[in-house]
């Protein structure tokens, strides 16, 4: 028998699965949590308090993962690595290092460790805004041609505000980069000796074009004279798609890994996109759902339009011959989480404990039992800014309603009912903009556990809502691209069909509740239009 290995890098953690390459059957998992997890309030040695909006993370747990778990399934399953023919991984995006000419991280090196802009910035780093903000006007005021592909705007979750902000705030970090490189591709050259870069990173994060390359040089350079040449030197112009490897592991990569010196290493893949192969969401038409911390709502087309407002897309990008475009919500399950730490009274946790159960279980019980509209509340999902349509991460959270009578499970069942208006006004933009949406896949821990918040989904979008049969979609999907990238498969779509997981779940809209709902999801959009573009006092209070 013959193994693929797909390892699913998290804001939190990395996730290895062991894959049977003729059956898909995952044979053995292994999770590893970072010892650094975000760092949002100092850095690792202590110091200074980190500003607000910052989101690090330190290159050495991502090594980590892979000497901690692809040993640990090998184990667990009693399988050689002699028996492994390929190898993948995925990554969230935009997650960014600098790096020296030896592709070693700045931030472990002794003379950046106390400096924060040497380290990781990670997708949610959202303290690039105003560089972001000069991007955006810039661009416009220029009418770059790129701009409309991402939607009329770029996030500052993206490379180009970050490594603006390390040269207007650390020059001498910029000055010493030799490289900014995605996480994922750093990782590809710490195993394969091969320094590549993934155009699904570029394309989708990077401003990069497999037609025109990255904005010009004399985009940059209006932009700040200090960018001159960024483009071929800071920035690589080794890009491959995806009907490329990044390489193969060499000795350094099988020393880390435990793997053998010459397995196939696939291009990496951004952790949500690489989802769609082990869901088999392969078609025109098809929109997936990853539902964790944040969100990701991920459409294939066979079509080109400029939609306003979302994060772009990409030719091939996951699936060859068709338009991959990516939107998404900045903050869900960490919004349900913020609630739980800090607005949930003593009564609840000791009610939870005695029922054998956590909070989160405990409030899902009492809100199941509201109808809809009951409580009066109505929220905004802002609580990590919006990434999409709005593009703002200085947009905050809101919660209308409340009165002294207001019970926790209420604002807990209004905070899930808004991150389902949040996609609504996303699939709304899909459509209004021309783009056909057939099905809808979602996957991810939160979508496979909360059956109440999946079935508001499906209320409120008024449509079926099917739920993936792996847990482990991520990982599951970059051993598929390890498939293909050993030459098990001849591309991703029969990767998919042989090794992707069937629904295990169809969520249907019960007619009472749209109703409802789409009252409620009026009154949403105008708390969403007043708040997110003609009163700016959200932003102002946050300066």
């Amino acid at each position: 028998m013959k193994y693929v290995i797909g390892t699913d890098y998290g804001t939190l953690s990395g996730r290895c699965v062991l894959v049977d390459v003729n059956t898909g059957e995952e044979v053995a998992e292994s999770v590893f949590n970072y010892p650094h997890a975000v760092m949002d309030e100092c850095l690792p040695n202590g110091g200074d308090k980190l500003p607000s909006n910052y989101a690090l993370q330190h290159p050495q747990d991502y090594l980590d993962v892979l000497k901690a778990t692809i040993p640990d399934v090998l184990r667990k399953a009693n399988v050689s690595a002699d028996d492994v023919v390929g190898f993948g991984l995925d990554f969230t995006a935009c997650t960014l290092l600098p790096v020296d000419e030896d592709g070693y991280p700045l931030c472990m090196r002794d003379e950046y460790k106390d400096n924060k802009h040497a380290y990781v910035k990670l997708w949610k780093h959202h303290a690039a805004q105003p560089d972001a903000d000069e991007i955006n006007e810039l661009a416009a005021r220029r009418g770059e041609a790129w701009l409309p592909i991402y939607g009329g705007k770029i996030s500052c979750e993206w490379a180009l505000p970050k490594i603006l902000q390390v040269l207007r705030e650390a020059p001498e970090v910029y000055h010493d980069t030799y490289r900014f490189t995605e996480a994922a591709d750093w990782l590809s050259f710490m195993l394969t000796g091969e320094e590549t870069h993934s155009a699904v990173f570029a394309g989708y994060k990077g401003l990069w074009n497999a037609e025109t390359g990255y904005p010009s040089n004399d985009f940059m350079t209006a932009l700040d004279s200090r960018l001159d040449g960024i483009v071929g030197t800071k920035l690589s112009t080794n890009i491959l798609g995806m009907d490329k490897i990044a390489g193969h592991i060499n000795e350094k990569g099988a020393e880390l890994t435990g793997l053998k010196v010459g397995t196939p290493v696939a291009l990496p893949m951004i952790d949500a996109h690489a989802a769609m192969p082990a869901l088999n969401i392969t078609d025109d038409g098809d929109l997936m759902l990853i539902v964790g911390t944040s969100a990701c709502h991920i459409l294939n087309s066979g079509d080109i339009k400029n939609v306003e407002g979302i994060c772009g897309y990409v030719k091939d990008g996951v699936i060859p011959g068709l338009y991959t475009y990516e939107a998404g919500q900045a903050g869900v399950g960490d919004i349900f989480d913020w609630f739980v730490k800090n607005c949930v009274p003593a009564s609840y946790t000791e009610e939870a404990e005695e029922k054998g159960m956590n909070v989160h279980k405990l409030l899902r019980e009492k809100a199941s039992k509201l109808e809809v509209g009951e409580s009066g509340l109505l929220a905004l999902d802002w609580w990590n800014g919006n990434r999409s349509v709005l593009v703002n991460s200085d947009l905050t959270g809101m919660v209308l309603g409340m009165t002294l009578q207001t019970k926790p499970e209420e604002i807990y069942r209004a905070l899930i009912e808004a991150t389902a208006y949040g996609l609504k006004v996303i699939v709304d933009q899909y459509e209004d903009s021309g783009i056909t949406i057939n099905s809808i896949c979602a996957a991810g821990g939160i979508a496979q556990k909360d059956e109440m918040m999946m079935q508001i989904y499906a209320d409120v979008l008024n449509r079926d809502i099917r739920i993936a049969g792996s847990t482990q979609a991520g990982a599951l999907g970059s051993a598929i691209y390890a498939s293909v990238a050993a030459g098990v498969y001849k591309d991703v779509r029969t990767a998919a069909g042989k090794l992707s997981k069937p629904d295990v779940k169809v969520y249907k809209p019960i007619k009472e509740n749209v109703k409802a709902y789409k009252l409620l999801y009026r009154e949403y959009k105008v708390l969403h239009d007043y708040f997110g573009k003609e009163n700016k006092v959200m932003e102002r209070l946050g300066k």
